[in-house]
């Protein structure tokens, strides 16, 4: 076949004003050219976003994705931009116009709140009056910052744990020793259970262990500091003082566990009674901190269990707190309390914070202050926010044809399920009954329009007057409330509240339900459109929702079953099979050496989203081409009538990692992150489907059709 530059043709003179185009598809000899505006827009895309110079065969990236690269600029305040950063930003100003639109009389509460927490945010001029006056006063009740406090701070009166309880009453995160959440209990997935882990760090464990030699963690020290004496610290003392709490992080991530092995859930779940609690970490005393944690409606039992996630971790964090004066102790935990809180507060303070960032993600300007306002009051208001979204702009055939969609690549998974050789009978059954058992949450829940079950949810929130930091406290509130109110209550799997933000352009797994979940905002853009051949969708959404399915047997996945509980349902042979399939993914793409940075993939850190990648786009492929079987061919698109509809769904799959990042964006996504860059999103699992090197009649040996391929499903 030819490339499409050998065609005269090109999308203005095709689309002109259709003159002489009967209809509005255009009969070629050899097959019909679809002309239509939706047509039109997804050929453009795609044209603006190739390289039709390189060889497919040799770089696919390169080939469906040459000219977004060349042609993208990251704006100054992101550290990346890609297909989705796009979606995303018109999501965002979807939202704005919600939000922006002045109140009436007749609207929901929750929808007022979130225009008002937006107004706060946006007024400026009164969060610079109120300065730094308002956090200096807030710290003094949380006990003092003693870098601020200098000789008049009194250790006597001050221990980490009654801290901590006053941070949980002002609106303050509790997990900056101990991270203590309310979590469904894996082992038996209808009940929740008190979770104990390692502390929430303010930097990733992976920058934090390689001490001030780390560029970010020397930039870490420097902010801390600056921060400091903006506040009014002495700079010698917060010198010294900081450096010591800097210390105590770092020694908090060293006794972290590595992301490698945090992937064995059994190896997480150390279920322990408060006497076995009390009895090996003295140190806290468990009922009275579980009982001040949790809202006074929850009796903590004298038997209460709690899943102790990393049991050495709190041996050894237990030995440090032994050893590090309070003062430390203190000057950290108030320290987290105040970074936590610098986006809401004055222009001086949140500049040294970008200076910061910059150094973690490269980019150098805030985002406009409308956006990250809009991002506020909706993520304060996710639901009613959402709720109006979708009545607004969500258009709902695409949950029909989502629905649809989902149908054709789950039954795929089934047939793969029944074909793959390396399953024996009662395993593949098991896999079949949690394939078949998985439920999916698309667009959004029903319940999310019931004004009266909205505004009964939000009935606790306050948000005050013109007090733009005290609402966000009141918020966190009252979120943890809610969190921790729910573990008396049974778990409702398919709960609306759960499924019930829809303005994100994402897309989710959960192991816990055994479900998938596609919100509203995701079913637009580049990734889906009723207005184009399906080619485009399967290879796009369709391509997200194969990959959302094989979560539940990927590395991590597997070791669910249908229910959501942690039990092993593989045979040992069949499991080592797996384990032998699954490393091949880890080498392969732990090979990848990202030039940009020159560092390799985590092989092992990314394995369970590549092993869905690859499983993914072999289900959307093939239910794709099911789909052709019941409905006959579809038309081509205009400028890219000598791609194959086949060829077009590889290229729109391509299309939808088309990305570019900043260096330090790129460096943290590859250190903390658990995706592969959008490279090798595509390279990775294209190269190890037989049916696209068929489809690009790749030759064996070359980049795209290695002799060696891996394959788990």
């Amino acid at each position: 076949f030819i490339f499409s530059e050998a065609m005269p043709t090109t999308i203005e003179a095709l689309s002109g004003n259709g003159v002489g185009i009967k209809g509005t598809s255009l009969k070629d000899e050899k097959y019909e050219i679809c002309l239509t505006p939706g047509c039109v827009q997804a050929a453009n895309i795609v044209l603006e976003s190739m390289d039709s110079s390189v060889d497919p065969c040799d770089d696919f990236y390169k080939f469906s994705c040459g000219n977004f690269i060349k042609e993208s600029t990251i704006p100054d305040d992101k550290t990346s931009i890609s297909w989705f950063s796009k979606v995303d930003d018109i999501l965002t100003d979807q939202l704005r116009i919600i939000i922006e639109e002045p109140s009436t009389p007749d609207e929901s509460r929750p929808i007022t709140m979130a225009k008002i927490m937006y107004k706060n945010c946006m007024n400026k001029s009164r969060i610079e009056d109120v300065g730094l006056t308002q956090i200096k006063n807030i710290v003094k009740d949380l006990g003092g910052w003693p870098v601020l406090e200098g000789d008049s701070w009194d250790p006597s009166s001050f221990d980490w744990i009654s801290t901590t309880y006053k941070f949980k009453d002002k609106g303050f995160s509790i997990d900056y020793i101990i991270d203590f959440s309310i979590t469904t209990d894996v082992k038996n997935s209808t009940r929740r259970i008190i979770d104990l882990d390692t502390a929430s760090l303010s930097l990733s464990r992976e920058y934090l262990i390689k001490g001030m030699d780390e560029k970010i963690v020397a930039e870490y020290y420097r902010y801390m500091v600056d921060i400091a004496v903006i506040f009014g610290a002495d700079r010698a003392r917060a010198e010294k003082e900081l450096k010591e709490s800097l210390d105590f992080e770092i020694s908090l991530a060293n006794i972290s566990l590595p992301l490698e092995e945090r992937r064995d859930a059994t190896k997480l779940y150390n279920p322990m009674t408060i006497p076995e609690l009390q009895e090996k970490y003295p140190l806290v005393p468990w009922k009275e901190y579980f009982t001040r944690i949790l809202p006074p409606e929850v009796k903590v039992q004298s038997d209460e269990v709690a899943i102790n996630n990393v049991p050495s971790y709190i041996t050894n964090v237990s030995a440090i707190l032994s050893n590090t004066p309070k003062r430390i102790q203190a000057n950290y935990l108030l320290w987290r309390a105040v970074a936590g809180s610098i986006s809401y507060l004055t222009e001086e303070v949140r500049k040294r914070q970008l200076e910061f960032g910059t150094a973690i993600s490269g980019k150098t300007e805030r985002e406009p202050r409308w956006k990250e306002c809009i991002s506020v009051a909706t993520s304060s208001f996710s639901l009613a926010t959402g709720s109006l979204y979708v009545q607004r702009f969500f258009k709902e055939d695409a949950k029909k044809a989502a629905l649809e969609m989902v149908g054709g690549i789950r039954e795929e998974m089934y047939k793969i399920l029944n074909e793959v050789d390396w399953m024996d009978e009662k395993t593949r059954q098991s896999a079949l009954i949690k394939a078949k058992g998985m439920s999916a949450h698309i667009a959004y829940p029903d319940e999310l329009l019931d004004r009266e079950k909205l505004e009964n949810y939000y009935k606790n929130v306050t948000v005050t007057g013109e007090d733009y930091l005290k609402s966000l406290l009141n918020l966190t509130t009252f979120g943890t409330n809610w969190s921790f109110n729910r573990l008396r209550q049974p778990v409702n799997k398919s709960d609306w509240i759960s499924h019930g933000r829809p303005a994100i352009v994402n897309a989710f797994y959960s192991s816990i339900e055994n479900s998938i979940q596609f919100p509203a905002g995701i079913l637009q853009g580049t990734f889906f459109s009723n207005r184009r051949p399906r080619y485009m969708n399967f290879g796009a959404i369709g391509f997200v929702i194969g990959h959302e399915i094989t979560h539940g047997f990927d590395d991590q996945g597997r070791q669910f079953d249908s229910e959501g509980n942690l039990v092993d349902w593989w045979e040992p042979e069949t499991k080592s099979l797996y384990l032998k399939k699954a490393s091949c993914i880890i080498e392969q793409y732990g090979n990848y050496t990202v030039e940009e940075v020159g560092l390799k993939l985590n092989g092992i850190n990314t394995q369970g989203e590549n092993i869905a990648d690859n499983g993914g786009i072999k289900q959307a492929y093939r239910a794709y081409n099911r789909w052709v079987e019941q409905n006959g061919p579809e038309p081509r698109l205009p400028g890219l009538q000598n791609y194959t509809p086949q060829q077009m769904f590889w290229i729109s799959a391509a299309n939808t990692w088309c990305s570019k990042y900043r260096p330090e964006g790129l460096k943290l996504r590859i250190i903390t992150g658990f995706h592969s860059p959008g490279e090798f999103r595509v390279i990775g699992p294209f190269s190890n489907q037989e049916s696209f090197a068929k489809d690009f009649k790749c030759p064996k040996g070359t980049k795209m059709n290695p002799v060696k391929k891996c394959s788990v499903w």
